[in-house]
């Protein structure tokens, strides 16, 4: 499950109830997609083929039709990210930047890690969430953000959108950002 690092004060919040309440009051979107509906042999396989990627969009099509209706995504797709994805180093660079879209960032992580640093609002500045299969968030638009991996460099996540053409990124410098 979801834990968040407020990076001012080192903080660390556990417990999913306050974990939600936490996203709620900063306007981040969390929800919970149930991980073992995934096929087993998809559980640990971060290098995916179309015919693996289509398996897990309907796996999930009850959940992500559910979320689509009630956010207004049109399209929906699959990334997975391992050691094995070429040039994982350079892309990681790309995503490590902070950055706004003009529309929601959403992941609903199927497989596997990763990490959404987000600016929040007031005091609070930078915090991480750290997020594991099953984890479903989106992150405001016009929100400072990014996504990275976790240590272990494997995720596998659906990904939604508004505009078909996908997120379009803008980059920000933020002197408040400092990278942990």
């Amino acid at each position: 499950m979801a834990q968040i690092r407020i990076r001012n004060t080192n903080e660390r919040i556990e417990d999913q109830e306050q974990v939600k309440a936490f996203l709620d009051a900063q306007h981040v979107l969390f929800e919970h997609w149930e991980p073992a509906k995934l096929p087993v042999e998809l559980r640990e396989k971060f290098a995916l083929n179309d015919e693996e990627k289509a398996q897990i969009l309907s796996v999930y099509d009850e959940e992500i039709r559910d979320l689509a209706a009630r956010r207004g995504y049109e399209i929906w797709d699959v990334i997975s990210l391992s050691d094995a994805t070429p040039n994982i180093e350079e892309l990681l660079k790309k995503f490590e930047q902070v950055h706004t879209h003009t529309e929601d960032e959403i992941r609903a992580i199927v497989a596997g890690k990763g990490i959404f640093i987000i600016k929040g609002e007031g005091e609070v500045g930078y915090f991480d969430v750290e997020l594991e299969a099953g984890d479903v968030i989106s992150v405001p638009e016009n929100t400072n953000h990014f996504f990275t991996l976790m240590d272990n460099k494997q995720i596998v996540a659906v990904r939604l959108f508004i505009e078909k053409d996908g997120w379009i990124a803008f980059n920000v410098e933020d002197p408040e950002f400092i990278k942990a």
